[in-house]
């Protein structure tokens, strides 16, 4: 098992909600699978913080000398974090201090709401791209003057940096952690579990074609897809499918046009695509055995509906990677 150590660092009056959205998803990430563990682990600068709903949280750890390698450091926002609060405030001083000296450039750093002026006071932030609370954006860009501080997005990912606009969206980008460091269906069976949807702004980059047509909560069209995503080159059935479902073929053709916006054949396609690119990029199969491997009938047939979804042909992304 891959163990992940995570440390949550928390300030004075910590937005509760940015805790404890965030770390349920990871909590449901262990319990999902068992080739990942985050160990989470919460620091702050002393044993108690009262949050912004006046709870108050007792036996914090302290800030370490240091962080083991590869760990993932989290920002939780605060209700009195800003410019004027980090200048005067003896324990953001120690907070920004202790970030400016433990987060090496292997450290992932993930920010969440107002967490990224702390993060930025500490220098973290410079050239980087990165988003923040929409009412800590200037703030935000007067501490990090050569960051790139974007507008209007959930979260940012860059290099090891990864920064969110806070409340809600702390869970979106912990969602979006779950599928790049563990694996998208992971990240979808704890989007299903906490029902919320896996949300991407216009700006962010393009959503995995295996979460394609999951925006949804319908239990039995996810059962077919859960399915489907396992093995797309089995040679699936409409009455195997309806099976899975516990539908009749009628009512689940008419359920995943209305829930997935696809045929249940065009579903099934695009799942091929997927795993045909992801064959593309990691082995040298020949074509014709690829397009077995991915369950085409053949490597024309893998072309034709290839293009449907590719601008360039198989050989052409194979050559590129893109």
């Amino acid at each position: 098992m891959d163990v992940i150590p995570v440390y949550i660092l928390i300030p004075p009056d910590t937005l509760l909600v940015d805790i404890a959205g965030p770390l349920e998803a990871l909590r449901y990430a262990n319990e999902e699978q068992d080739e990942v563990r985050f160990d989470y682990r919460y620091i702050s600068a002393t044993p108690r913080q009262q949050t912004s709903i006046g709870l108050t949280l007792d036996g914090l750890e302290p800030l370490p000398d240091s962080l083991p390698d590869d760990a993932v450091l989290i920002i939780s926002g605060s209700l009195t974090v800003g410019i004027a609060e980090i200048a005067r405030d003896p324990e953001l001083k120690v907070l920004t201090r202790w970030l400016a000296q433990a987060v090496r450039p292997d450290i992932r750093l993930m920010t969440i709401c107002s967490g990224a002026l702390l993060a930025a006071a500490a220098g973290l932030m410079e050239g980087c791209q990165c988003t923040t609370h929409v009412e800590c954006l200037d703030e935000l860009r007067a501490l990090a003057p050569t960051a790139s501080v974007l507008d209007n997005r959930l979260y940012v990912e860059d290099g090891n940096r990864f920064s969110s606009a806070g409340i809600s969206t702390g869970i979106d980008l912990m969602l979006h952690v779950v599928g790049r460091f563990v694996s998208p269906l992971t990240a979808l069976s704890v989007a299903r579990k906490m029902v919320i949807y896996l949300r991407r702004s216009g700006q962010d980059p393009q959503m995995s074609p295996w979460l394609s047509g999951r925006n949804h909560i319908h239990p039995a069209i996810h059962r077919a897809q859960d399915a489907i995503m396992a093995d797309p080159a089995r040679e699936w059935s409409l009455p195997g499918l309806a099976a899975i479902a516990h539908l009749s073929e009628r009512h689940l053709s008419r359920l995943f046009r209305e829930h997935v916006g696809l045929s249940v054949v065009d579903y099934v396609n695009l799942m091929r695509v997927t795993l045909a690119q992801e064959l593309l990029k990691q082995s040298r199969l020949d074509m014709e055995s690829l397009a077995q491997r991915a369950g085409f009938a053949s490597s024309r047939h893998m072309r034709r509906v290839w293009s449907q979804h590719h601008g360039v042909s198989p050989s052409e992304f194979r050559r590129t990677g893109k």
